[in-house]
């Protein structure tokens, strides 16, 4: 396959930063996007103890994340194919900063609702545009995209236990968490300031900005055979960020914020071990192990759901945890590089759309059925969903017998 070069800088830009540390800056950028994603998640608990959260309330709250990310997918999220990386990226940073001090200021659901819809828009903004600088800097082909399915998985990780023990040993547990991160998105926007540039300007940014897919015919195909998988990894995440908490204290009668996050990080953190592990593998047998894994992870974790079972817990999400790092990196390492330079945002955008929606949608469905048959039939049913959408993407790969790129 030929090797997708990356733009030139263009010669007005006079960066401080070297390419390499520009690379590393970005890597970090998105696991603190992520990190930032997954902080209220522990906090749940003390959310329900202050202002009386449902299940329904709190995967409300991690939803309306999603949707508003899903809006600046499909309305910014090929802006900086047009506009430029760096000045996308500095602006969805500083959103991001602002939402930070409304989590630390809010007092009810009202303002955290409202943060977590900028929150959600800054993300989305900020997300395709940095995968895509990631596949601009790599001096590696294939490094752009194992690292933007690395840092994700393990901001997530990072976020969760960080807002714990953040949360259960300081003071203002519902504020601190939220301004640390505020520090280090002001920290990030000077360094985004610093990198160079690697997306030329042209024209039709304000066309771009036109809700669509921008989906390039090379890649229609394998997008449509890898989606299962895709979907299935995301909603399995969405699931545990929203109601992963609640599983826990239910079936281990464990009432602390750490056991939610543990059950974050473990999924999250066995996900970038496994993308760790498998960046040198051919894509098609990534997407194999990563589907055949979620098969087994979430059959196991259902095992343990129905015997109280901390350890059969724990094993299964870490099983889990390697097919949902497996399944995005096979996604990821098998679509991007049919994509042309400036077609490397849009498409990527329309992946997290894919993403996003199966990682709120089930979520949402989710915590309405928790009211309605419980927790534990609830996750009986998710899981029923996660493990049919996985084999179905196993079949797929089976069926079809041409060579999958691994670059």
């Amino acid at each position: 396959m030929t090797t997708l070069a990356a733009p030139e800088v263009p010669p007005t830009s006079r960066p401080a930063l070297r390419r390499g540390a520009a690379f590393t800056l970005v890597a970090v950028v998105i696991a603190t996007l992520l990190g930032a994603s997954a902080a209220p998640t522990p906090l749940y608990e003390v959310y329900q103890s202050n202002w009386g959260f449902s299940s329904l309330q709190s995967t409300l709250v991690f939803g309306i994340y999603a949707v508003s990310l899903l809006l600046a997918l499909l309305t910014v999220g090929s802006l900086s194919d047009y506009v430029g990386r760096r000045p996308v990226l500095m602006t969805a940073l500083v959103f991001e900063a602002a939402s930070m001090v409304m989590f630390a200021t809010a007092e009810g659901i009202g303002l955290l609702l409202f943060a977590r819809v900028v929150q959600g828009f800054a993300t989305g903004a900020a997300i395709s545009a940095l995968g895509s600088t990631l596949l601009d800097l790599e001096r590696k082909p294939g490094r752009g995209a194992t690292v933007n399915s690395i840092a994700p998985t393990v901001g997530l990780a990072l976020g969760a236990i960080g807002s714990s023990l953040i949360s259960e040993h300081l003071p203002r547990p519902t504020s601190t968490v939220f301004l640390v991160f505020c520090a280090l998105f002001v920290v990030e926007i000077l360094g985004i300031w610093a990198a160079p540039e690697t997306a030329v300007r042209q024209k039709g940014a304000l066309a771009s900005m036109r809700p669509t897919l921008a989906v390039p015919s090379t890649a229609l195909g394998m997008l449509v055979l890898t989606g299962p998988c895709l979907v299935a990894v995301w909603a399995l995440g969405g699931f545990y960020l929203s109601l992963g908490p609640s599983l826990a204290r239910n079936a281990l009668d464990v009432h602390t914020s750490l056991i939610g996050a543990v059950m974050v990080a473990t999924l999250t953190g066995t996900g970038a071990f496994a993308v760790f592990v498998l960046r040198n593998v051919a894509a098609r047998r990534i997407l194999y192990v990563g589907a055949s894994a979620l098969v087994a992870g979430v059959a196991i974790t259902l095992v343990g759901a129905e015997t109280s079972s901390a350890l059969w817990i724990l094993a299964g999400t870490a099983v889990a945890g390697v097919g949902f790092g497996a399944g995005f990196q096979g996604t990821i390492r098998t679509v991007m590089p049919l994509a042309e330079p400036h077609e490397r945002a849009g498409l990527l955008s329309s992946i997290y759309v894919i993403a996003y929606l199966a990682n709120s949608v089930p979520a949402l469905a989710a915590g309405y059925l928790v009211g309605k048959v419980g927790l534990v039939d609830t996750t009986r049913i998710y899981g029923g969903l996660v493990i049919a959408l996985a084999t179905a993407a196993f079949l797929g790969l089976l069926v079809r017998k041409a060579p999958v790129s691994t670059c």
